[in-house]
């Protein structure tokens, strides 16, 4: 499973609209950046009570980049 497959996966089993959760990959300088899209009701979902979800979801985006020596950076859209 790609990453990006992979933080499409965990967004989608976060919101209730799930046909509206989107990812697209772009190559930056040194690192990848995975940009999430999700429903305006749903952003709330994704971020978590502080941040703790979309901050969870970045620690596993680190792992799964350090295995593969790549950088990984999600940006959380409306």
């Amino acid at each position: 499973m790609e990453v990006k497959e992979l933080v499409e996966q965990i967004a989608r089993s976060l919101v209730d609209n799930s046909d509206e959760v989107s990812v697209t990959e772009e190559q930056e300088e040194r690192s990848i950046v995975l940009e999430l899209r999700v429903a305006q009701e749903d952003l709330g979902k994704v971020i978590g009570k502080q941040g703790r979800t979309a901050r969870a979801v970045r620690t596993i985006l680190t792992a799964a980049g350090r295995k593969l020596g790549k950088d990984f950076r999600l940006q959380i859209l409306e």
